[in-house]
């Protein structure tokens, strides 16, 4: 396997893409992935102008978005590879350990809720994770108050870092193996577990987003995960794309603390 690709990914998403990529090109050294990140609405528009052909998303493509493909009469590939989970994190100074999806979709209703996390803060007013609290919420726009965006996860976590009454909203692998440059603010913060709505599975408590809540469908702000291949040859997207889904590209999931679309297998080394 050879050549180069252009990868753009969504930055609630950037930690672990950037694991991915150093394996990929690790194991097939005369590749090379070039990846940059922007928010979810960037990289659709960049998808749809021919900016970029390779894209890594936590949703598909809408209808009316496919339907720029279809004038093309071109049908972009579309392969899930691993569950991601939003985590909800405040500073350790905080007494509380839990929070309601309730809770969370009042905020973005704009109503007064009780208590002291009453502060939403986002990565950005056009990320994927405002995408997601707003469809789970109901709403086309943010409130006036209550709810903050900024420009990035590492600026959550900073935030909330110094901000004890905020509540941040990020993408897990942020928090799962954080780098040099954002381990002392995940050193002063913790997840919170999340309640769903009654009557779904991620309503019977309080969960955590491990792996094994994601397998068991109980955490509420989970989110599958896609690479998107616009291409309309063969080239190293393809490549790439069969990484992600296979067992190298599915172990890097593994460790990184999200959900694996399959689950690699386990050696077991068994001596006398």
């Amino acid at each position: 396997m050879s050549g180069k690709v252009n990868v753009i990914v969504d930055e609630t998403l950037l930690p672990v893409m950037e694991e991915q990529v150093e394996v990929f090109e690790h194991l097939y050294d005369r590749t090379d992935v070039d990846m940059t990140s922007a928010q979810e609405n960037q990289i659709i528009n960049k998808l749809l102008n021919k900016e970029v052909e390779v894209a890594v998303l936590t949703r598909q493509l809408t209808a009316q978005e496919n339907e720029f493909f279809k004038m093309r009469k071109f049908t972009p590939r579309v392969y899930k590879f691993a569950t991601d989970a939003v985590a909800v994190v405040v500073n350790k100074q905080v007494p509380d350990s839990v929070i309601t999806l309730d809770h969370m979709i009042a905020i973005m209703k704009g109503g007064e809720v009780a208590g002291s996390l009453n502060r939403l803060v986002f990565d950005n007013a056009n990320s994927s994770t405002v995408r997601l609290l707003k469809e789970l919420a109901d709403v086309d726009s943010l409130p006036d108050n209550g709810v903050y965006a900024l420009k990035s996860n590492l600026d959550v976590l900073k935030y909330v870092y110094e901000t004890p009454q905020s509540v941040g909203v990020v993408g897990v692998s942020w928090i799962m193996r954080p780098d040099r440059n954002t381990k002392r603010y995940v050193d002063g913060i913790k997840v919170l577990a999340v309640k769903g709505r009654e009557g779904e599975p991620a309503g019977g408590g309080y969960y955590k987003p491990s792996q094994s809540n994601l397998a068991d469908s109980l955490y509420a702000l989970a989110r599958p995960v896609y690479i998107i291949n616009a291409e309309p040859r063969k080239s190293l997207g393809m490549g790439f794309a069969a990484f992600l889904t296979g067992e190298s590209g599915q172990r890097v999931i593994l460790k990184a603390g999200l959900l694996p679309d399959s689950i690699p297998p386990r050696e077991l080394i068994i001596r006398e």
